[in-house]
């Protein structure tokens, strides 16, 4: 739809942001109406007129003081401004998120003065009275959180505006002539915020890259990853400099690691994986104990610091797990290649090894660079036929990776078999400690080749999942309790206890299912979270309850403080075992490496850094992944949106409610205006909508049928028609 046209400049209503930044940058010095005028460039009688309005209106707030008069200085400028971040809603409205603050101050649109969401802001706070809501005004962005943004071009004879899909972004961004560039009307487009004029109703910026038109595939894929400002692509030079490495295995170079290439090694890993980090070895001992290695891919041996390889991988500190595709972390030469542990392949390896008892008591440890040889490649289902089946070596063709059965050995069934049993023993201890077991299911599609859905299902995990994530988790405890022991510098990774208002707004709703939390300890909130997720399991409300547990709990994140990991209920945790796809691995193989040769404790300033780095960028690659999920459920909907679906309601608030559909956990809106049996209202304090001529409820868990309006590409919404209830 074309935009009206308008022009890009605008005077403002009012000046009281800017003579308040005037004021607060100036505190000690009282201004008049004239001083004020010339620091903003003003000298018509118009402007200074309204300047002396806001003056007195300021005053009249108490926000500043008539010194003499006409005269103004800011008032309790230690004790009213303070910085912090921006949060916006999608109604133009903000949240300021300040330490000092008990709760979040609110920001009214027509105080946000230019600030976006995420920045980093100076703000007066007002209304503190007590029982009153405290509010605020944005008197300057400090920082930008984002100048790039994505978005759909209108063009105009003489310049042009770009929307963004963005509910939080509340303003278009005006686009001179000049610096279009190639974009074409409708065009999905990449721009850049270069200035906000004093007067310009809406930032100047210009396009830097056209990604193309809207709904298509591929044009959708790079908007998600421009959006976040990830990469699609590795700069020429640095896939140059990754093609010259030298990834041969040399003699010289075995000498130096512990031989493991004649122990029983094998990986397991989903079926279409193309990298391979970790592999598990296996030997019985004389003394009746088993000796099992966890061996990592050896990245840091190939990924040399200071190089512009290890830039390029810190920088983007993660790969990122689309739907359709994976944006690696490194080359596609070391990351399937050369660091990928293929079977019948030798390969460099960091390896954590343990002497475990029958009764799964690790007895002796060892840490260290190795060699290995991948004796075979298992998918997820293929181990878990083996252990299903307690020891038939056929793997049908059915789940087979190659499509065709064959015969396992049976050295690799016996210890698959007792991996399994070991992981088990591991797995009930940690939940016997506290920990908190979230098996969430996944939603996965069927791709064709133009990688357009052609059906769904759900990824659940089994026994062989837990085998696997036992030992890795085996490893990141140890190596980290190893160093954690030792007061040295390291990189960690943490997980802080829940947020109890969150868990208390959680109670709320799964009462309404006849469960409850217990408060008493975190150690009785953590049993009786997985007793909650066990008895919701396969029910209708399950996902729903999923996802608010999880969005209970803290984030887990990287730091060099180590505070433990509640979620796990380890005192000492790491990550060590995923070096191909995680900057913090890397990191965290050179620092055991320089303490096992002696090294003293390395700056912790320099590492927490580098920490929170990779902190921000693993929750933006989450945000792409969720949104990369959303655009292909709303694709998948769009051919089928002739169809009746069960769905169960997950979200209900005073515009309409959120249905997921059973089947396929597709998520869409039913507003509140298409619920033609009744006239519906919100009732905050039931969480439901209610009829008012039936009394009758919609409300959380109830199951409804509903039919696709509307599937918004773009948006990645969906809108449903709401059909009737499942009685």
């Amino acid at each position: 739809m074309s935009k009206k046209i308008r022009k890009p400049i605008k005077k403002e209503k009012d000046f009281s942001g800017k003579i308040l930044k005037i004021l607060s940058q100036n505190a000690n010095k009282p201004f008049n109406y004239k001083q004020i005028g010339a620091k903003l460039e003003l000298d018509d009688t118009k402007s200074r007129n309204q300047i002396i309005k806001d003056l007195k209106i300021l005053a009249a707030q108490n926000k500043i003081i008539e010194t003499e008069p006409g005269k103004y200085l800011i008032k309790a400028v230690s004790q009213d401004y303070y910085e912090g971040t921006i949060d916006m809603t999608s109604r133009k409205t903000a949240y300021f998120i300040c330490d000092e603050f008990e709760e979040d101050v609110f920001i009214p649109s027509n105080n946000l003065n230019r600030a976006l969401d995420k920045d980093k802001v100076k703000v007066y706070v007002y209304n503190r009275r007590k029982g009153k809501r405290p509010e605020g005004e944005v008197i300057e962005v400090i920082e930008r959180d984002k100048t790039e943004f994505v978005g759909v071009i209108d063009m105009q004879p003489n310049f042009a505006f770009v929307a963004t899909a963005n509910p939080k972004m509340y303003t278009d961004i005006f686009i001179p002539k000049d610096k279009i560039g190639e974009a074409e009307n409708g065009d999905v487009v990449l721009v850049k915020i270069e200035d906000w004029p004093k007067r310009a109703d809406s930032p100047f910026g210009s396009v830097i890259r056209v990604l193309g038109k809207p709904g298509e595939h591929n044009t959708e894929i790079h908007a998600i990853l421009a959006e976040y400002g990830l990469p699609s692509d590795f700069p020429v030079e640095v896939e140059v400099f990754a093609q010259k490495l030298d990834t041969s295995i040399q003699e010289s170079e075995i000498a130096k690691r512990r031989d493991m290439r004649d122990t029983l090694t094998f990986t397991i890993d989903p079926k279409d994986a193309k990298d391979f980090d970790d592999a598990l070895s296996f030997k019985k001992l004389e003394n009746g104990n088993f000796e099992i290695g966890i061996h990592i891919a050896d990245v840091s041996y190939y990924l040399e610091e200071g190089t512009i390889l290890d830039d390029e991988a810190y920088q983007r500190a993660t790969s990122v797990y689309l739907v359709d595709r994976v944006v690696p972390m490194l080359p596609e030469v070391l990351s399937n290649f050369a660091c990928s542990l293929r079977p019948n392949e030798e390969k460099y390896t960091f390896s954590a090894i343990f002497e475990v008892s029958p009764t799964a008591q690790v007895i002796n440890q060892w840490f260290g660079r190795t060699v290995i040889y991948s004796d075979q490649r298992f998918a997820y289902e293929e181990a878990q036929h083996i252990i299903e089946t307690k020891g038939n070596n056929t793997i049908p063709d059915d789940i087979s990776i190659t499509g065709d059965s064959y015969v396992v050995s049976d050295e690799i069934v016996e210890a698959t078999l007792k991996l399994d049993e070991l992981a088990k023993i591991l797995r009930k201890k940690r939940m016997q400690q506290g920990a908190i077991s979230f098996d969430k299911v996944e939603v996965k599609f069927n791709l064709n080749a133009e990688g357009e859905p052609e059906g769904v299902y759900f990824k659940v995990s089994k026994d062989a999942n837990h085998l696997i994530e036992e030992f890795m988790l085996l490893a990141n405890r140890k190596v980290a309790e190893y160093i954690g022991k030792q007061k040295k510098t390291f990189v960690y990774r943490i997980h802080d206890e829940p947020n109890e208002d969150k868990l208390i707004a959680m109670q709320q709703v799964i009462a309404k299912f006849g469960y409850k939390i217990d408060f008493r300890t975190k150690g009785d909130i953590a049993k009786s979270i997985n007793a909650l997720m066990e008895e919701v399991n396969g029910k209708k409300e399950q996902n729903l309850i999923d996802t608010l547990a999880i969005r209970s709990m803290s984030k887990a994140k990287y730091s060099t403080d180590n505070i433990g990991h509640y979620g796990l209920a380890f005192d000492y945790y790491s990550h060590f075992t995923s070096p191909i796809r995680r900057y913090p691995d890397v990191m965290v193989h050179r620092l055991l490496q320089y303490y096992l040769d002696g090294g003293a404790s390395v700056d912790e300033e320099t590492y927490e850094t580098k920490s929170l780095h990779c902190s921000n960028m693993e929750s933006l690659a989450t945000n792409a992944e969720r949104d990369s999920i959303k655009y292909m459920q709303v694709k998948y909907m769009q051919d089928h949106q002739d169809e009746e679906f069960l769905g169960v309601i997950s979200g209900v608030t005073e515009w309409g409610i959120y249905v997921e559909i059973v089947s396929n956990k597709c998520e869409g809106m039913v507003r509140i205006r298409e619920i033609k049996e009744d006239y519906y209202t919100f009732d905050e304090r039931q969480y439901a909508l209610v009829g008012a001529t039936s009394n009758r409820l919609l409300q959380l868990g109830d199951e409804i049928y509903v039919k696709v309006k509307n599937a918004d590409l773009v948006k990645k919404q969906l809108d449903f028609h709401f059909l009737r209830r499942a009685e």
